[in-house]
Formats: structure tokens, C-alpha cells, sequence
């Protein structure tokens, strides 16, 4: 892999993180896991040497028989493929953004997909207008394992309904939080990278022209306004 140019490992480190095993079978001893710890390895190495060191601790956390270790070096190795993976665009394209036109929904559709899919850990939708269209079109594309957080205020009665039923079919933990102080748009990656949405999730492009941009420079501030309207806000389920 050294002979890889920036673009080609941002593209390595972000299949990485889609093929990532589900999180409930990843610690078993296949060859498949064995596969992929060896390909995040690779990719993690090449990109920064310095930080092999956090990296073998990683891996010998994650071997631990015990959970609590086991769990720390999960966290830091998905922590560092997203460090990897925004640095990489940050040296070659920059931050993620598209524009999308009117009408082009299933363009907007699909930007969105690829970021849900990135999710390992945890995934925030913040959208003050958050539906049951929203969890049937979106919801299914979160990997197994993954808490989901929907962070919103005005679809309540349609929304809860269809959570309620999606979370019972395929066991996964949704949490719904609601609060009239939010007006943007944003889905949090892992708590490690944040996307803007210039319209709402379940009309994205439907009836104007939008954008996904993600948030860089601004991330640490706009991570932690949310984390605190999170806390803040009334649970709903």
C-alpha cells in the first residue's frame, strides 16, 4: 500500500469502514474478521507511522477477553479510521460536499445513504421535521449494532408509530429525544464527523435545490451545542 496516492487510500479507508463486520460477530476468530483487522492495519500504517503505537494497543485491547477492554480498543480503531478517513479528504478534496438539484431525489437519497452507512457506533439525525417516510427510507441502511438517535420536534405522532415498529422488527436501539430548539438539518457519524443538510431529510431535493456539506472547521462547536440539546431535551421513547 505504500505506492498509494492519497485518493486511493481515502478510498481503501472508506471501504474499510463500510465492509466492517457486524459489531456483534467481529471479535469472533474468522478469517473474514482477521481479513479486515489486517486491512485496517495496512491502511491505518500507511497513512500516519505515528500512529502505530495507539494502533497495536487497539488491537490488543480488542483481543481481551474481557469486555471492558475489549470495548476501549473497538472505540479507538473506529476512531482512528475516521481521523484517517477526514484527514485523507482534507488533503485531497476537502470536506464532503454535494449540491444537489431540484428534483434529483434519489441523488439526494443516495448522498445520505453513504454517510448512514458509515456509522459504526452511534448515528444523530437532527431534523426538526423527522417522519415515518424518514425511518422507512433511511433507518434500514444503519448497520446492525448501531445506536440511532433522532433528535426532533414537530412529527411526533407520525414519527414514534413507525419507530416503535421498525426498533421491535429489527432490534435496534432508537432513542427519540424532542426539543423546539433546533431549525438545521445534520447527522452525527460515530460523534467524529457531522454532515449539514440544506433541506429536510424526508424532502431532500423534492421541491428545490439542496446541499450536504459536511462540517469541518466548525465540528467541535456544532458536536457540542447538540450533545447539550441532547441531554436537554424531553425522551419521547
Amino acid at each position: 500500500m505504500a505506492s498509494l496516492t492519497s485518493e486511493q487510500l481515502l478510498a481503501e479507508v472508506e471501504d474499510i469502514i463500510r465492509s466492517m463486520p457486524p459489531r456483534a460477530t467481529i471479535r469472533h476468530d474468522t478469517p473474514e474478521n482477521f481479513a479486515w483487522l489486517g486491512r485496517v492495519s495496512a491502511a491505518i500504517e500507511n497513512w500516519n507511522p505515528s500512529k502505530t503505537i495507539p494502533l497495536s494497543t487497539a488491537l490488543t485491547q480488542f483481543g481481551n477477553v474481557m469486555a471492558r477492554p475489549a470495548e476501549e480498543g473497538y472505540r479507538t480503531l473506529i476512531v482512528l479510521l475516521h481521523q484517517a478517513q477526514n484527514d485523507l479528504r482534507l488533503r485531497t478534496t476537502g470536506p464532503t460536499s454535494a449540491a444537489i438539484g431540484q428534483g434529483m431525489v434519489f441523488a439526494y437519497f443516495d448522498e445520505l445513504r453513504k454517510i448512514i452507512e458509515l456509522a459504526k457506533q452511534d448515528i444523530l439525525f437532527v431534523d426538526p421535521y423527522l417522519d415515518a417516510d424518514f425511518v422507512s427510507r433511511y433507518l434500514t441502511y444503519v448497520s446492525a449494532g448501531v445506536t440511532i438517535r433522532l433528535l426532533t420536534e414537530k412529527k411526533l405522532q407520525a414519527l414514534l408509530p413507525a419507530v416503535e415498529a421498525y426498533a421491535r422488527q429489527a432490534s435496534a436501539p432508537v432513542e427519540v429525544r424532542s426539543t423546539p430548539a433546533i431549525h438545521d438539518r445534520y447527522v452525527f457519524v460515530d460523534r467524529t464527523a457531522c454532515y449539514q443538510s440544506g433541506a429536510s431529510f424526508k424532502d431532500g431535493a423534492k421541491s428545490a435545490a439542496t446541499t450536504i456539506t459536511q462540517i469541518v472547521d466548525a465540528f467541535s462547536a456544532v458536536s457540542q451545542t447538540y450533545d447539550s440539546l441532547w441531554q436537554k431535551a424531553k425522551v419521547e421513547r
